[in-house]
């Protein structure tokens, strides 16, 4: 009996480990492998000009990454700017202000949004954001089809709402209810508990809520190359059409690999896409270590 659960314990810590170490080596592999396709690419260009260069041509073997780094980086930062907030006071709301039958309401609404394929928000952000910016770029003297980089970053926001506000409701959620009730004890007003006590509180699980929804945000494919025009250009015009990464490797992967050298661009697309996503993590996980410490 004794070696039964000996051998019973023995067995349940190795298959612990070992789907710990696999975890944990997953995104290791995943670099290799990628960076093993992309590396024929490296003997004809340099990383830095890889990186830095605009120029596209890949029946010259010329590849640029630059317009659809700035791509990514340009709709996804877009898509913060108008997500945040939203996730943000609606988080507030729900947990201190909202009656209990709201919030019954929202958790089923909040789960379906976040349930939802990506190709439906992209078939609605076809049908409804892109004619709102063709219209909508002429108060702004300008002129746009509306497959554009605002239209990628509403669809986009829109994707995230519920994927950050999900978390942020957890988070709110685990402040005490005693620390909100002691400052209301010496006399601090409700708003006043919650911004200088639950929010306060909270700042290293809102950073890290954030920083999750940037990571997503950044690597979302479907739902943004249908409206985000995909043409490759630099650009500050948020009402031009921009081609990030996600939709360089989903429309180009299996069409375009008889050109040379293509597919290891695109394995190089994919080698800097999980780059940018490690270091956005690693970024956002030192702001959590910066909260809490103070």
């Amino acid at each position: 009996m004794l070696f039964r659960r000996f051998l019973l314990d023995r067995v349940s810590t190795i298959w612990m480990l070992a789907s710990l170490a696999t975890i944990l080596l997953l995104p290791l592999i995943i670099g290799v492998g990628l960076y093993l396709k992309a590396a024929p690419l490296f003997e004809h260009q340099s990383l830095t000009e890889l990186l830095t260069s605009s120029a596209w041509k890949p029946s010259e073997g010329k590849f640029g990454f630059w317009p659809f780094i700035a791509g990514s980086f340009y709709v996804t930062i877009l898509s913060f700017v108008l997500a945040a907030p939203i996730c943000l006071f609606s988080a507030i709301y729900l947990t201190q202000f909202a009656s209990k039958n709201l919030i019954k309401v929202m958790h089923p609404v909040i789960d379906i949004l976040a349930g939802l394929p990506s190709v439906i928000y992209g078939v609605w952000g076809v049908l409804i954001v892109v004619p709102f910016i063709s219209k909508l770029a002429p108060f702004f003297n300008t002129s746009s089809s509306g497959y554009s980089i605002f239209s990628g970053g509403i669809v986009l926001a829109v994707m995230c709402v519920p994927y950050i506000l999900n978390m942020l409701i957890e988070v709110f959620n685990t402040v005490p209810i005693g620390m909100k009730e002691a400052s209301l004890s010496l006399g601090a007003t409700f708003w006043e508990s919650v911004k200088h006590v639950v929010i306060r509180k909270s700042y290293a699980g809102i950073i890290s809520a954030f920083g999750l929804g940037i990571a997503k945000a950044f690597g979302e494919t479907i739902a943004v190359m249908m409206v985000v025009g995909n043409r490759i250009q630099l650009t500050h015009n948020p009402f031009d059409a921009a081609y990030p990464l996600p939709a360089l490797i989903a429309n180009n992967y299996g069409e375009m690999l008889s050109i040379p050298m293509y597919d290891s661009a695109l394995m190089f697309a994919a080698l800097v896409l999980l780059v940018i996503i490690l270091a956005i993590n690693l970024l956002f996980r030192y702001f959590i270590y910066r909260a809490q410490r103070q």
